[in-house]
């Protein structure tokens, strides 16, 4: 069955957040990580929307929302996730946050654990290790150096398991002219590297008492799947699973098993 979605723009005071909403039944926001759109989730919504009332948006800066200029960490992006259910007068959520979609679930989790009902941790990371910090303070090098192209480029070599990867590949130009459409500009996406780099909740994780599952894979370059054991380690009762394989970007590159064990979390 194909759900019909309703598109919506949003004001959350200082900014319209483009909001797509899918299904019917209990709330589940779907945050995308460090790129900041909704259309991440493409392989999830209409499964998803089987069970649950499915909420994608563009952070503020990306996409179809309002342009701005920075975000000032996950903490910001976690306020206006908040924001957005105020203004839709939704109490209480499932959420599924990706990457720094996952940091941003963290804050929401330790500051307003009234506002999750359910949360899965997916590719994200408690705080960061040399390794990461290496590998984002290089992107950003990349950035400034060789511009938007080649900073998307290597992103997406690092986040995309080969094997789905090259068969796309006919004409690299061709595959990354959508990615360049999106880019938010230089001053936001600096804004959203950092962001990355500087969240670092280990110290405060073991507060979380929200029902969660950290999923991941084990073959991911961004976000290795230590970090995801090491969140499950920290958050007391959280479910772990790694993936065999899919990458960071395992929503897309292993859709069916990373659906089913998230819905089964969920559902249970």
């Amino acid at each position: 069955m194909t759900h019909a979605t309703e598109i919506q723009k949003i004001d959350v005071g200082d900014a319209k957040i483009h909001v797509e909403i899918t299904g019917e039944g209990p709330d589940l926001f779907l945050v995308a990580g460090l790129g900041g759109r909704g259309a991440f989730w493409s392989k999830q919504v209409q499964g998803f929307a089987e069970h649950f009332r499915v909420i994608t948006f563009d952070h503020r800066g990306c996409g179809d929302s309002s342009p701005d200029k920075v975000v000032y960490g996950a903490e910001h992006m976690a306020e206006d996730v908040l924001a957005l259910m105020d203004a839709m007068g939704i109490e209480q959520i499932n959420l599924i946050g990706h990457s720094t979609g996952g940091a941003i679930g963290q804050h929401i989790a330790l500051d307003h654990p009234e506002r999750l009902s359910k949360l899965v941790l997916s590719c994200s990371w408690a705080g960061p290790d040399e390794y990461l910090t290496q590998l984002f303070r290089t992107r950003r090098e990349i950035l400034i150096s060789c511009g938007p192209l080649a900073y998307l480029t290597m992103g997406t070599y690092l986040a995309m398991p080969s094997s789905i990867l090259q068969p796309q590949m006919t004409s690299a130009r061709a595959f990354m002219e959508e990615r360049l459409a999106a880019f938010p500009g230089l001053e936001v996406e600096l804004s959203r590297i950092n962001a990355v780099y500087t969240h670092d909740l280990r110290s405060r994780l073991h507060h979380i008492k929200i029902p969660t599952l950290c999923i991941g894979s084990a073959d991911d370059q961004i976000t290795p799947p230590g970090f995801t054991e090491e969140m499950g380690e920290l958050i007391e009762g959280a479910e772990i699973h790694l993936l065999d394989r899919g990458g960071h970007f395992c929503p897309i590159a292993a859709t069916e098993p990373y659906n089913a064990r998230v819905l089964m979390f969920l559902k249970d």
